[in-house]
């Protein structure tokens, strides 16, 4: 920090479910980190008091907290589709590893130096990353982003 005091870097979350050879292993990254806010930025609410809005009419309860969707919902998605194949009593058709961090909205300090680390270890087996860190299209279309900045090109076909 700017006055010298040193602080511990929050923990990464690394985690593996699958250990099949006969199978391609997926790792997935996600954050859970959030940029900072006020109440006067424009909040009716504290924003870092999840807050639950009834929708009106409808049935609907909306939430409302400084990062409550950043990243969250691409985070239990994966989880939540573990989950479900699990609740089937179905085989995952892939192996899972899990890279989850809490600094990427201050550059993930800390994060290179694992990965550096871990690179012969957690990640020696596998075969592609999933950054799912996107914006939705619409409410029923996600975005499906088939390249970043450093990456390689590809093709993908979507059925």
């Amino acid at each position: 920090l700017p006055d010298g005091q040193n602080l511990l870097l929050p923990p990464v979350i690394l985690a593996e479910l699958g250990k099949d050879p006969q199978k391609p292993t997926v790792c997935f990254y996600g954050h859970v980190d959030v940029q900072p806010a006020k109440k006067e930025d424009g909040w009716k609410t504290d924003p870092y008091t999840l807050t639950e809005i009834n929708g009106g009419y409808l049935i609907v309860r909306n939430l409302y907290g400084r990062g409550a969707t950043d990243n969250k919902g691409p985070v239990l998605a994966w989880i939540n589709a573990v989950e479900t194949f699990r609740a089937l009593k179905l085989a995952l058709p892939v192996n899972f590893r899990f890279v989850i961090e809490g600094m990427e909205e201050a550059g993930s300090l800390g994060l290179e130096k694992l990965l550096q680390e871990e690179s012969r270890r957690f990640f020696a087996d596998v075969d592609c990353f999933v950054i799912s860190d996107n914006v939705w299209l619409s409410k029923r279309k996600p975005a499906l982003t088939y390249g970043t900045r450093g990456n390689a090109c590809f093709c993908v076909e979507v059925k």
